[in-house]
């Protein structure tokens, strides 16, 4: 096997539980409204948002789009008009206030850290997740973390991963690995750019397309990585 020379992690649902960092949050926010968050209601602000994140993967909206279009609608089908950007705003520091780890994911970045260059490679905003991953403890470990926002495109984006390889020193794409649980952005961005590919599929989801790598929990890398290494644990 070969021998990696950098190690791309994704960040939300990945290192960090965005989806419970998100449901806090939304809940704040809501309640800050006076809404009270239901399940109905959950799942609404789900619809919206997700579809409007995988339409600015296609490149069909831009960020801003994406941030402030989700509680501008959500708030609209609740029957209430709010200021886009204030509300944003508002929830972004609800966002940044809590941080949901993966489970392993400090101890697997702490190990990996040792014998691997590491990054995180991640679609949102720059802010954001340099908060989240300072809160967590995360950030020291990593050597460059390339944001979207940032880069000017995102994952699965050819020039997002161009950008990133034009700021790894010495390394080609096919010497790199590529670790996250999207099937769009990670997998199918990684295997588009030539890198191998590790899906982080904790649910077992059933596989759309084929990946290198396929793991449920994080500390399966350990083994996967050390052998590769031809390290000892």
């Amino acid at each position: 096997m070969k021998r990696y020379e950098a190690i791309l992690f994704d960040i939300d649902d990945t290192l960090l539980d965005f989806k419970q960092s998100e449901h806090v949050a939304l809940e704040q926010l809501l309640a800050s409204f006076n809404v009270r968050m239901t399940d109905e209601v959950k799942s609404r602000y789900v619809d919206i948002n997700s579809g409007l994140w995988r339409a600015f993967e296609r490149g069909e909206v831009d960020r801003e789009e994406v941030l402030i279009g989700r509680h501008t609608k959500l708030f609209d089908s609740l029957g209430l008009t709010v200021d886009g950007p204030q509300v944003e705003q508002q929830y972004r520091d609800y966002l940044h206030a809590g941080v949901h780890m993966i489970e392993g994911a400090l101890e697997i970045v702490q190990t990996l850290s040792a014998h691997y260059p590491l990054y995180i490679v991640t679609n949102g905003v720059t802010e954001t997740q340099f908060k989240r991953l300072e809160s967590s403890g995360l950030l020291p470990y990593f050597q460059d973390i390339f944001v979207s926002d940032a880069t000017g495109s995102q994952k699965p984006m050819k020039p997002f991963f161009d950008y990133v390889f034009d700021r790894i020193p010495n390394v080609e794409p096919e010497k790199g690995l590529i670790i996250g649980d999207s099937v769009t952005a990670d997998i199918a961005g990684g295997r588009m750019y030539g890198l191998d590919t590790c899906w982080f599929n904790p649910n077992e989801v059933a596989a759309t397309i084929e990946s290198t790598y396929e793991i449920r929990h994080l500390n399966e890398l350990k083994s996967l990585l050390y052998v590769q290494a031809g390290l000892s644990e």
